[in-house]
């Protein structure tokens, strides 16, 4: 029986390949889903543009379009490659699996084969009952009796593991093809991917051209919309700033060393729920995709330029209900004579914002729960365009939205 440390090694070998392979089939389930946001995004971003009226829309919000269709596509490509990548490895896996299934199963019909031989020889030399009763004591024929029984249920064993192996031979086989019908199917959807990125980057070059023709004039459009979201990000800043010193003297604190609101213990409980949710909290408007980020970016238009944004912009549908993101309390509604409606909603410590509104539902200090409707959002009435504006802030300071809401 020389071959049994052979068969250990193949087993093990075998065990570490299936961890594996569960390892990366998770990999590629993570990488579909992925693809699949990403793929409803681009078709959200589709739908978004063919509402809108595109004799209408200005230079700046097409570039802007474009812009984000470039670089949604150029992330698609990027994830599906990794798939098909990943998909490679996987094949690669499953035929090693089943060259080492394929040796297991020889050496087990080796093994078993002998097994059979060696049951019928001795059934020809002698009956079991006479090698029972050749036994010269109780003890070896009781040990004699042990060995056969041991024998046969090895033997029972060794077939019956036969058959395990020639199944999962069998379905690695069935894995196998499928896989490269997916690798297949993959490397065709990127191929078409990269085609529509292709005419996204032609139109925006053409687009390009004409907008450098007249950079400044586009550039101090650009600069002209950021001094208008500082202003009104400047206003929402006030207004949290003097809530958080009211909330401070009604409760008899100092105002001035006291950086946050001054809070009951039911709001203490609403802010640790708020805070525990992080990431879970749905989407302000039911459908929708982030065209501006959180943070520091460079113009689409004028990459001198750096635009700083304190929130995220979500393009959404026309006229799109607006929906709060968690239970609160209506810390004010923002008002300006040059800007749309904002509503703030307190969260304990946290203040969500819900800007660039047509109509507003709720008045300052309303209860508002989780997805409750609370405004709509304000549509251009010349181009379709259809924005909303959302902000998280703690102590008055910025968040990023985006890590709060689900991906």
């Amino acid at each position: 029986m020389h071959y049994r440390p052979n068969i250990f090694l193949l087993l093990l070998l075998f065990s570490f390949s299936t961890f594996v392979m569960h390892a990366q089939s998770k990999k590629q389930l993570e990488l579909e889903a992925k693809r699949q946001t990403i793929l409803k995004e681009i078709q959200q971003i589709n739908n978004l543009i063919a509402s809108q009226k595109k004799e209408e829309r200005s230079i700046i919000s097409t570039v802007e379009d474009l812009n984000y269709k470039v670089k949604v596509r150029q992330n698609l490509i990027k994830v599906t490659n990794d798939q098909a990548n990943l998909l490679t490895r996987e094949i690669n896996d499953n035929q090693k699996q089943i060259t080492t299934l394929r040796d297991q199963l020889k050496y087990l019909k080796e093994d078993y084969a002998a097994m059979v031989v060696k049951s019928y020889k001795s059934k020809s030399e002698q009956s079991r009952v006479m090698f029972l009763l050749s036994s010269e004591n109780f003890k070896q024929a009781y040990k004699r009796l042990q060995y056969i029984r041991q024998y046969t249920d090895y033997q029972k064993q060794q077939g019956e593991e036969i058959i395990r192996k020639t199944e999962q031979l069998q379905q690695l086989n069935t894995t196998l093809l499928q896989q490269k019908k997916d690798k297949d199917r993959l490397v065709e959807e990127n191929r078409i991917a990269k085609q529509k990125l292709e005419e996204d980057v032609k139109e925006h070059e053409k687009l390009m051209v004409s907008v450098r023709k007249n950079m400044s004039t586009y550039a101090s459009q650009v600069k002209s919309k950021q001094q208008e979201a500082d202003r009104i990000d400047k206003e929402i800043e006030k207004l949290i700033r003097d809530a958080i010193a009211a909330s401070n003297k009604k409760a008899g604190k100092s105002e001035t060393t006291s950086k946050g609101f001054a809070l009951t213990p039911e709001a203490k409980a609403l802010e640790a729920n708020f805070q525990a949710n992080k990431g879970k909290l749905p989407w302000p408007v039911r459908t929708g995709v982030i065209k501006v980020r959180y943070g520091k970016q460079r113009s689409s238009i004028d990459n001198t330029i750096e635009i700083n944004s304190n929130g995220i912009r979500i393009a959404t549908d026309k006229n799109a209900k607006v929906r709060a993101v968690f239970n609160g309390e209506v810390l004010a509604v923002q008002a300006t004579r040059t800007g749309n409606p904002a509503i703030l909603v307190q969260h304990g410590n946290y203040v969500t914002v819900y800007r660039n509104l047509s109509k507003v539902h709720v008045v300052k200090g309303d209860k508002v729960t989780t997805n409750q409707e609370i405004g709509e959002v304000f549509t251009d009435a010349v181009t379709g365009e259809c924005w909303l504006g959302f902000y998280v802030y703690k102590d008055s300071k910025f968040l990023d939205p985006a890590l709060w809401i689900l991906r």
